[in-house]
């Protein structure tokens, strides 16, 4: 059924259609209505999206860390039987050096001390951030025909 006007005149009885029954009984025809879902696409507006980047300098104060090392030359001119091994006292690392002398004993010339030390520091840094801002503008389907662009969006 595609209108009221059918419905109408599809439930009105048709006395043709009727067969003749006896006068105490009625004969009342059956209605049968049916549904037809459909989807159609309808363009209710379009949007025009632009991003545009903005970029703002500003300062960053950065802990800068590094390692300072001092080396310290210590004469010993010690004979020792075997070459001594590197060894650690509190936050100094000690490293022997040795020369073998003509009666094939070891003699300790000198001891290298060596001392390592943090330091921190704090230094300004200029940086450039930046920022993304999103514009959206919609249009009715009576300014999309005109205003908005119609194929694929600039890059």
């Amino acid at each position: 059924m595609n209108s009221a006007q059918d419905f109408d005149q599809s439930a009105s009885p048709d006395p043709q259609r009727i067969p003749p029954t006896a006068p105490d009984k009625v004969t009342i025809p059956v209605i049968e209505e049916y549904l037809r879902i459909g989807r159609e696409v309808v363009e209710t507006g379009r949007v025009r999206i632009t991003k545009s980047v903005t970029q703002a300098p500003e300062a960053a104060v950065v802990p800068l860390v590094h390692e300072e090392v001092s080396v310290e030359r210590v004469a010993r001119n010690q004979y020792v039987d075997a070459a001594p091994a590197v060894r650690q006292e509190g936050d100094v690392t000690i490293i022997p050096v040795v020369r073998e002398v003509l009666v094939k004993r070891l003699l300790i010339v000198e001891e290298l001390h060596i001392t390592k030390r943090r330091v921190e520091t704090l230094e300004t840094q200029q940086v450039v951030l930046r920022k993304e801002e999103i514009n959206v503008e919609r249009f009715t389907p009576n300014e999309a025909g005109t205003s908005a662009p119609t194929g694929p969006p600039a890059v």
